[in-house]
Order: structure tokens, then C-alpha cells, then sequence
């Protein structure tokens, strides 16, 4: 056993930072990753125009196809690693369905089936630490039935803990809340056991919080306003190009009707409930119809609404700009969702704002990429 543990050890302190990121979209998870000392070495992606954003803003590699049809053998090959060597299988599968803004049925919809492929290519690969990102509805909603299929099997081979964060905790200006998982492969996960007795693992340490003053320890900031996303940009009409020199910064046309509902709105509370009668939906004009954030402006003192595929229209959801009367750019809500200025996403504006909206923050992954690093140097200093 003291060799095994020996053999254990020293691969530890020679592991290579690699990761892949399955279903990794535009790639936020991958940036945040990067940002946080992991090479991601490949990216695997279902969709063409999301995929070209990737390769266009990261260096690492991207399959173009259905995981279905990819083979753990294939990844290892290309990657010239064995079963084992990889740091890192991070992955958002596509589970839309369970999210609490999907009203349709959600038995029949394939996607939930491909957190099955996540845990398929994990207990393939075997890599040294797990990583999932997904909607809060796939743990506490209608998703909770394959989520513990998926996590029963993943136990087999690893020690998992999840909960639901808010991107917000996270310095991002943005109130989403999402669900992470994290897993250490048992072999480590006995080790650090064994030299720190009430080792678990752990989700990131929350940075930001609504009420900073009120925690034990003073170390947190408060949370970061939607206003951030909207310095520094120059002024837009709806429906017209991004300018030059600023990408992305271009949104959704507007009615001469909805330009007068969001410019009564910005001037009367931010909310669609100020609106006079003769500015209402017919639809909304019944009681408790609807989300009441539609038709509504973001408050830039506060964090943003959750971004969305719909982020750039001004009907989908509180998306109307503060005060230029029009929805936010696909920019701005790439900002929301923590992305810098130099990731610009391919396709048109409506692709570009699904990949913004699909995306997992890069400071949410980022503070995940930092926890496993501090891990494999707890691991590292494991005295043999």
C-alpha cells in the first residue's frame, strides 16, 4: 500500500494542467479556466458558429461534432495521454429543458440525456479532478432524476459535493444562479483524507456579497452593479451595425410602440407596471400574467437579471438599456456575463447573444479552475 501511495504521490507532482471542455460553447468555461492556469487542451462542441468563436478567442482545439459519436480512446490519442493523466473534465451539457424559464415537456427533449455522455467520458478518462456547470432546475427541479443517476455513477469513482451558487458572489454583475459540481478522484481525494482529517470537497469561496458588512469576516466586496457593462461604450440605436472598433456592441431592432413603452419605463421606475393602459399588452393587462420582468430596464445599481439566448430582446426579459431606448448589445451582456472586450463572438447578432447567454461566466470558472489548484498542491504536499 506505502508504495502505491509513493507511485500516487510522485505522479501528482508531475501531472500536466490539462483539461477538456465538453460542450464548451463560445467557451467562457474554457477562459475562466485559462484565466486561471489550465491549459485546455480541447474543446468539444455540437454547433459550428459557437465553435468558431472558440477557436477564434482560445488556442485550444475544437471536435465539431455530436459527443455521441466520440470515443474516450479518440481523446486520449489525441491528446497522448493514458487513462488517468488528465487534471480536468469540465463540462456544461446542454439541459435547457430543466431551467425555470422552459415551460414544455421535458421527457422528451434528447439533451437531458447527454449529462449521461459527461459522466460517460469521465469515467473513460479518469482524469484527477471534475468539473460541471448546469441550471439550478437539473438538481432541485424537474432534472433531479437524472442528476442522481448521473451523480450515483460518478461516485463510484469520486467524491462529489454541489450546490447552487449566485454568479454574483463571484464579482460577476449578474444575479444567475447556477449549479456546480466538483469531484476529486478517490485515489486523491483517501490521500488528503488520511493527512487532513476533515478534508471535503469543497464548491469556490464566495469574493462578493449583497451585505459585505454583515459577514464575520470583512474580506468580501460587495457586488458588483450592472453599471460596469455600460461604461466606456459609445451610444447605439436599435437595430443598427456595431460601430467600428467596438464588436458585438449591436442589438435587436425596436417598434416605434415599444420605443415609446421602454423610454415611459426608464423614466417611471424601470418596471412594465408604470405603463399607461394605452401602453400595455393586451396579455399583460390581465393580473399575474407572464414574467413581470419583460418589457423592464436593468437597474445598473444592482446585478443584472440572468442573461439568456434572449438578452438582446427587449420583449424576452428585463433587457432594456438604463437609459438609451433600445435592449442591451450583445457586448453588454457579454460583460454581464464577465467576458473582456477582446472575445468576440462569430455569427449573427441573435447567434452571437445565444452563445453570450448559453455561456458559463469566466470568473464562475475561474474560481473553480483556482479551487483545483489548490488542491493538487495540498496533494503535492503530502508528505511520502
Amino acid at each position: 500500500v506505502r508504495l502505491n501511495e509513493r507511485r500516487i504521490n510522485m505522479a501528482f507532482n508531475d501531472i500536466n494542467l490539462d483539461a477538456i471542455d465538453l460542450f464548451c460553447g463560445a467557451g467562457g468555461l474554457s477562459r475562466g479556466l485559462e484565466d486561471s492556469g489550465i491549459t485546455v487542451r480541447l474543446g468539444i462542441e455540437l454547433n459550428p458558429i459557437a465553435a468558431t468563436t472558440y477557436k477564434n478567442n482560445l488556442q485550444g482545439n475544437v471536435i465539431i461534432d455530436d459527443i455521441r459519436n466520440i470515443s474516450s480512446e479518440s481523446i486520449m490519442h489525441m491528446l497522448n495521454i493514458n487513462v488517468g493523466e488528465l487534471f480536468l473534465v469540465a463540462g456544461c451539457p446542454p439541459c435547457q429543458t430543466f431551467s425555470s424559464l422552459q415551460k414544455n415537456n421535458t421527457n422528451k427533449d434528447e439533451r437531458n440525456n447527454l449529462i449521461m455522455e459527461y459522466v460517460r467520458i469521465v469515467l473513460e478518462l479518469q482524469p484527477l479532478f471534475i468539473q460541471l456547470e448546469n441550471v439550478p432546475g437539473l438538481k432541485r427541479g424537474r432534472g433531479k432524476k437524472i442528476f442522481k443517476k448521473a451523480t450515483d455513477q460518478l461516485s463510484a469513482l469520486y467524491e462529489i459535493n454541489s450546490d447552487i451558487l449566485n454568479c454574483a458572489d463571484y464579482g460577476i454583475p449578474q444575479k444567475r444562479k447556477r449549479l456546480v459540481l466538483h469531484g476529486i478522484r478517490r485515489d486523491a481525494f483517501q490521500l488528503l483524507k488520511k493527512s487532513i482529517p476533515d478534508f471535503t470537497v469543497a464548491l469556490p469561496q464566495a469574493t462578493h456579497s449583497e451585505t459585505p458588512n454583515n459577514q464575520h469576516n470583512n474580506t468580501l466586496h460587495p457586488w458588483v452593479p450592472a453599471r460596469v457593462a455600460f461604461n466606456n461604450l459609445p451610444a447605439v440605436i436599435a437595430g443598427q451595425n456595431a460601430p467600428l472598433g467596438f464588436p458585438n456592441h449591436e442589438t435587436n431592432g425596436l417598434s416605434p410602440i415599444n420605443i415609446e413603452r421602454i423610454q415611459y419605463i426608464q423614466t417611471h421606475g424601470g418596471s412594465r407596471n408604470c405603463l399607461p393602459e394605452r401602453l400595455q399588452l393586451p396579455c399583460h393587462q390581465k393580473n399575474n400574467v407572464g414574467y413581470t420582468g419583460v418589457y423592464g430596464v436593468i437597474d445598473p445599481n444592482q446585478p443584472a437579471p440572468t442573461m439568456t439566448g434572449g438578452c438582446i430582446t427587449y420583449s424576452k426579459g428585463r433587457y432594456g438599456h438604463p437609459t438609451q431606448a433600445r435592449a442591451i448589445t450583445v457586448r453588454e451582456a457579454a460583460r454581464l456575463q464577465s467576458f473582456t472586450d477582446d472575445y468576440i463572438f462569430s455569427g449573427t447578432r441573435g447567434q452571437a447573444a445565444l452563445q453570450v447567454g448559453n455561456a458559463v461566466p469566466p470568473l464562475l470558472a475561474q474560481a473553480s479552475g483556482t479551487y483545483f489548484l489548490n488542491i493538487l498542491k495540498q496533494l503535492q504536499e503530502i508528505p511520502v
